[in-house]
This record gives structure tokens, sequence and C-alpha cells, in this order.
């Protein structure tokens, strides 16, 4: 009978561990995403000004070409 209230409270402490893993698991993903919101962020900022400085130069390059 004691066997039965051991399976039984191991049972209980391994789903107990699984839940607290899980909660771990999901807060950490919660942070990753934020991380990526912040890295897609400046990645698009990176990118803007690079549009913006290149444009002079593109220009300048189409006006020597055309002489």
């Amino acid at each position: 009978m004691w066997l039965l209230y051991l399976y039984v409270g191991l049972a209980t402490v391994g789903i107990l561990v699984l839940g607290v893993l899980g909660i771990r698991v999901f807060a950490e993903v919660q942070g990753l995403a934020r991380q990526l919101g912040r890295s897609t962020d400046e990645i698009s900022r990176a990118s803007d000004d690079l549009r913006r400085a290149a444009e002079p130069v593109a220009r300048r390059t189409g006006d020597s070409v055309r002489r």
C-alpha cells in the first residue's frame, strides 16, 4: 500500500517540476521575443540610414555615367 502512496507522490512531484520548467521556458521565450523585436527595429533603422547615405552616392554615380 505504501508503494501506491510513493508512486502518487513521485508523479505529483514530477508534474510540479514539469510545471515549473514550463513556466521558466515561457518566461525565456517572452524575453527572446522582446529582444527579437528590438533587434528588428534596430536593423530597420540601420537599413533606413544606409539607404539615405547611399542615395547621394547613387545620384553622383548616375550623373557620371550620363556624361
